[in-house]
């Protein structure tokens, strides 16, 4: 029986792994009961007891036993305190402040085309990379050319896979079409406009390119060309031999 004003305790041993020591205090009226428990690993915290689940406790099941707690997220996706940023996706239209590379260009023969004749041009391009800001980011971009329009300068244009080359490099004869040849109908002088087309790609800093859609376009580059008519005849002798000769 208790003493007025006296506490007493006992330790027990609990289940689940926990050693609890109940104490009890009375004034003569009212009966205070408490109890410390302590793990086998020596950490204390309030005595509990197990519970069979009912409507109040549903997180047990009828046998007491609390279900096994859901794993831990792990990744930075649903870690607290982070925030996921994805990168944004780029289009052509996006890159208005990065100004590409134009062509060079040339062409067979030099400054001259025949009327009815291939007259040969050629332009070049290369991979090359431009750095600058992109939606706040710091980006290097990538431009790739993947084709070449020609303007004639006679109201006819063409686009091709490929800049051209010389006929010597390609091993083909004088006045031989190409794939990026022009045969021109009248003689005059013709303004030949080139421009390349890249393919575009950003590196945002992570060292991994992503892919912009759509083309770029590069400003226009001129070249120009003196169309000529070539009339040949048939002669005994040539003009150094007949100056008076035909055509002489």
């Amino acid at each position: 029986m208790l003493g007025t004003g006296i506490p007493t305790s006992n330790a027990c041993q609990g289940g689940f792994g926990w050693t609890t020591t109940c104490h009890a205090t009375t004034n003569g009226t009212q009966v205070d009961v408490g109890a410390d428990t302590r793990s086998l690993g020596g950490q204390s915290g309030p005595a509990t007891r197990p519970q069979t689940g009912s409507a109040t406790n549903p997180s047990r099941d009828d046998t007491g036993t609390a279900p096994a707690a859901p794993p831990a997220c792990t990744t930075a996706l649903c870690r607290p305190n982070y925030t996921v940023v994805t990168l944004p996706d780029v289009t052509a239209a996006d890159l208005a402040s990065f100004i590409p590379a134009a062509p060079a260009i040339t062409g067979e023969p030099q400054g001259l085309g025949v009327v009815g004749m291939p007259t040969n041009l050629v332009a070049t391009a290369s991979t090359h990379a431009l750095t600058g800001t992109l939606f706040g980011y710091d980006v290097t971009v990538r431009f790739s050319p993947t084709a070449f329009r020609f303007e004639h300068g006679d109201g006819t244009a063409r686009a091709a896979s490929t800049g051209g080359a010389p006929w010597q490099r390609l091993g083909m004869p004088e006045f031989s079409p190409t794939a990026t040849s022009h045969v021109y109908g009248e003689p005059g002088r013709y303004r030949v406009t080139a421009r390349v087309i890249y393919q575009a790609a950003v590196d945002f800093g992570t060292g991994a390119w992503r892919p912009v859609t759509g083309a770029v376009t590069s400003a226009g580059v001129g070249y120009d060309v003196r169309v000529v008519e070539v009339h040949t005849a048939l002669v005994a002798r040539t003009c150094i031999e007949d100056p008076a000769g035909p055509g002489c």
